[in-house]
């Protein structure tokens, strides 16, 4: 019993020691920068063990894509103008993760953002710019020195976004959707028959390919239609460790309205699959005479153009996606882990952002939350799944518009955190790993 009590007593003063090391906040746990990172830690994104999202801004306007800088400043694309202006930068300058400046420049809206080589580049729904990074301590790009890179798109009434991406042999690559559902005369109306062939593949519901270095670019005059029978592509993004270029379409809508005869409800809110494509010079995915049901593993012909749901006709000969998920998710932001901050199962995985779409009613909604697919030399090498959750703030979305946020950007930072950005108020996250 005394040797039993001895111990106790050598072991008090570590014991107090302990104590009050946590108290003070003394050494790595209660380090200044862990406690600064916690006060800005959002606990309602749901993620796996050993992650933790931070808030680095509430409200920053209507966000869409976003690329972060080597320095870690935050360069953010709006679907409208805040104080008068389309782009946000934020800065983060005690390193708790959270902005402590944010400034806004730019005279567009839009939804592209990158960074290439020293400059950045963002684009409208017509037209993609570029402006010199700024040096020093300036946030914000010189306004004067804007430039146009690529005009000339037509216009559309719908699938708009000119989202885009850069190869490393100097090549831009942006998205133009298609300016319909199913390519049909009228549009979206019951018994409207597909056109055949369709004009709008023309000049739209593609990926066309630029010179990232020449300015005054014009889509007709300067373009490579690098991919057509793209419905609409707002995620894409090239893959240096694959060397190709990668993207999501938006599936085609209204599968039980525009044909109650031939698909229910339920056919309608999964069908068609949400693609995830990897993509060469010169495919063809097939829209507007395709789409792809995930069930059957297969390309089936549409119903405008003849199909019943079943024969694939000349869709049998199509490229099919490295991965079929679930209808109208909307996928809306694309990004490759390349950092070595996260564990060794995300390196080379392919991150989405799913912005939730309104085509499953009257059905539940699905989307808003981050995906994740694991990768190994440009090709899947596992089951997709649910990386950060509950973005929405809500257990069911009735509808997009009752969502708190809708997640839309992604990028890598130079530390290796993931950044998530919502087109609902603007916020924006850095999730980090602490293992």
């Amino acid at each position: 019993m005394r040797k039993v009590y001895y111990l106790l007593l050598l072991a008090l003063p570590a014991f107090v020691s302990g104590c009050k090391h946590a108290d003070t906040g003394n050494g790595t746990e209660g380090s200044s920068k862990d406690t600064s990172a916690s006060q800005w830690a959002d606990s309602t994104i749901v993620l796996p063990k050993g992650f933790q999202a931070i808030t680095v801004a509430d409200d920053v306007g209507r966000a869409r894509h976003l690329a972060v800088r080597d320095n870690g400043d935050i360069y953010i694309q709006l679907s409208v103008e805040k104080n008068g202006k389309g782009i946000a930068a934020l800065r983060d300058e005690d390193g708790d993760g959270h902005a402590d400046r944010i400034e806004y420049f730019g005279s567009h809206t839009g939804t592209g953002m990158a960074i290439y080589k020293g400059f950045l580049y963002c684009s409208s729904d017509k037209e993609v710019y570029r402006y010199p990074l700024p040096e020093g301590t300036q946030l914000i790009p010189d306004e004067s020195q804007r430039v146009l890179i690529v005009g000339g798109f037509p216009d559309q009434r719908s699938h708009d976004a000119k989202s885009i991406t850069f190869d490393g042999q100097g090549h831009l690559y942006v998205n133009v959707g298609a300016p319909s559902n199913a390519c049909t005369e009228p549009d979206r109306e019951r018994g409207a028959k597909g056109q055949d062939p369709c004009p709008q593949l023309q000049w739209h519901a593609g990926i066309w390919q630029f010179d990232a270095n020449r300015t005054a670019q014009s889509q007709q005059q300067d373009g490579l239609r690098y991919a057509t029978g793209l419905r609409n592509c707002v995620a894409v993004q090239w893959n240096a460790a694959a060397n190709s270029l990668y993207a999501l379409q938006h599936g085609r809508d209204q599968l039980s309205y525009l044909y109650p005869d031939l698909y229910t409800d339920e056919d309608n809110a999964e069908l068609p699959a949400e693609e995830f494509l990897q993509i060469d010079n010169g495919d063809d995915f097939g829209w507007p005479y395709c789409y792809f049901d995930q069930r059957k593993g297969q390309k089936l012909l549409a119903p405008e153009y003849g199909g019943d749901g079943v024969q694939q006709g000349r869709c049998a000969a199509i490229k099919k996606p490295i991965v079929a998920l679930p209808g109208h998710m909307a996928p809306n932001g694309l990004i490759f882990y390349t950092a070595a901050a996260f564990p060794e199962r995300y390196r080379q995985g392919a991150f989405i952002a799913f912005h939730g779409s309104w085509n499953r009613a009257p059905l539940p909604q699905k989307g808003y939350f981050v995906a994740f697919v694991p990768m190994k030399d440009g090709q899947p090498s596992g089951d997709w799944e649910i990386f950060a959750d509950n973005i929405a703030g809500m257990e069911t979305v009735a509808q997009p518009s009752d969502a708190l946020h809708r997640p839309t950007g992604l990028a890598i930072g130079p530390d290796g955190a993931l950044y998530i950005a919502d087109s609902v108020t603007g916020k924006v996250w850095k999730v980090v790993y602490s293992g």
